[in-house]
């Protein structure tokens, strides 16, 4: 059974006939435990697919189910992290991680009694991206790269079945970003939630995915996707090896034909 999937749906902002019509007969299906990336040309309805998946937009036709349950609000089962980080500033970093669980059920029932055990799941969660020691740091005190592993935390820490990254390496430098996707494969392969990644970077896209989706122009729709045969866990340089240039090479052909109109 799949845990993600989108039967024809379409999605039309604006209240009549007129309005942008951001997707249209969108067809997609996840498995559970499955990494897929998205990617596409600019505009093309990447973050109104991740809205309809949340519950956060609903669609204007078709269906949306997550779980075996249809989509008809937004999901507690959800842990989201954007291209910006968006800690709160008078938090330390250990306080912006366990946000959630001031928030979502049944979390927030059993922190006050459970405090220890879930500051010890934070404190596991910031080791694993490499941010033990700054756990009593402020926002402003921590790096770019550094803010973005204190994001990704958060959207783990309540045990989501569900992990959706919208673009949340775009904002950094390469090296950066690179680290990164190691520390989020890293965190991918120990608890295996299903991911769903935007992204326009493609090398970002095969080193992290086990498939691509890629979309069409506005009004988006999926139209090819590319299986990522390579050996987890992988390194970086595995980007540059034959096989992973080739399969770049064919998602940025798809892209370009999108943007064109065609189809490669």
């Amino acid at each position: 059974m799949n845990f993600v999937a989108l039967n024809r749906v379409s999605v039309r902002y604006g209240e009549d006939g007129d309005g942008t019509l951001a997707l249209e007969g969108a067809t997609l299906a996840v498995a559970p435990g499955e990494f897929v990336a998205v990617v596409g040309p600019s505009g093309c309805g990447k973050s109104t697919l991740m809205k309809v998946v949340t519950g956060l937009w609903p669609p204007t036709a078709g269906t949306v189910t997550v779980d075996g349950r249809e989509v008809a609000g937004p999901l507690s089962i959800v842990g989201m992290a954007f291209q910006n980080p968006t800690l709160l500033p008078w938090r330390k970093t250990l306080d912006n991680v366990m946000l959630p669980l001031e928030i979502v059920q049944p979390h927030c029932a059993r922190l006050r009694g459970e405090r220890s055990t879930y500051v010890a799941k934070a404190r596991d969660l910031l080791a694993l991206v490499g941010l033990k020691g700054f756990e009593d740091r402020f926002p402003w005190e921590l790096s770019g790269g550094m803010q973005q592993r204190a994001s990704l935390c958060r959207a783990l820490i309540h045990d989501p079945s569900l992990l959706m990254l919208d673009e949340p390496f775009a904002a950094l430098d390469m090296f950066t970003r690179e680290e990164l996707w190691g520390a989020l494969q890293d965190v991918w392969l120990a608890r295996r939630p299903t991911v769903i990644l935007v992204t326009h970077d493609l090398r970002e896209a095969v080193f992290l995915a086990d498939r691509v989706l890629v979309m069409s122009a506005r009004p988006g729709r999926i139209i090819a996707e590319q299986a990522i045969e390579l050996e987890r866990p992988r390194r970086l340089d595995t980007t540059y090896e034959p096989h992973a240039v080739a399969m770049i090479h064919k998602l940025r052909e798809h892209i370009s034909a999108a943007r064109s109109g065609g189809r490669a």
